[in-house]
């Protein structure tokens, strides 16, 4: 995993940032927390959060969901994009990490938005679907345990509207999926999810090299 995008030495990667980041402070404090911890590499890159605030007001979105937290940036970044009546179903296991995002939540005042589901995300999508709420959501974002991205991603296509938009993260796993001599469990479900979603006609596909990667699925009609 990487916290920057692939492929970009430091000076022009400061460049980038330099000319077109636009990162609100809560943003970037709770980016600068999120860098001291252990497990830091988990964070998305800041211009990924910021495109994903884009894709959401383009869609002119009010329900999202997400799948898998950390810190809270990613949910952060969707829900100050979001119309004052939007909402985030934020899933995760972890009541430690959680509890950051929750106070930058706080503090940004947008935990209104945010309904933070803490337990295993396949029950939580399934108790989506179960409460009739397939189909009713704008967006969704993927960046959770890879050996169950196919689960995510198949609950995630029967909760997004038609014309709804799915991302997924870490596609490109620090160019480990390209690595024939990679063949660990994990690198390996990669690679067959990329597979699946190259074949799956039920959505139009693009893969963009942002970051660690990152697949954005249009559920067609």
């Amino acid at each position: 995993m990487t916290n920057k995008s692939l492929n970009l030495g430091d000076r022009l990667y400061d460049y980038l940032l330099a000319v077109s980041l636009r990162e609100p402070e809560i943003l970037l404090k709770l980016r600068e927390e999120t860098a001291r911890h252990p497990m830091s590499q988990m964070q998305i890159a800041p211009e990924q959060g910021q495109f994903m605030s884009l894709l959401v007001q383009l869609m002119r979105a009010t329900k999202t969901l997400e799948v898998g937290v950390f810190t809270g940036y990613s949910a952060l970044s969707v829900a100050l994009a979001l119309p004052e009546n939007g909402q985030v179903v934020a899933c995760d296991v972890s009541e430690e990490f959680t509890a950051i995002a929750r106070r930058y939540w706080e503090m940004a005042g947008v935990t209104d938005k945010i309904d933070l589901r803490i337990a295993p995300a396949v029950e939580t999508l399934d108790q989506l679907l179960a409460e009739g709420q397939a189909e009713t959501f704008d967006f969704a974002f993927i960046d959770a345990d890879k050996s169950n991205y196919e689960t995510y991603y198949e609950r995630a296509l029967h909760l997004v509207r038609p014309g709804g938009l799915i991302l997924i993260d870490n596609v490109l796993w620090s160019g480990r999926v390209a690595d024939g001599q990679v063949q660990d469990t994990r690198t390996e479900a990669i690679r067959a999810f990329n597979r699946k979603l190259h074949e799956d006609q039920r959505v139009t596909l693009s893969m963009v090299a942002i970051a660690d990667g990152l697949t954005l699925a249009l559920k067609r009609p």
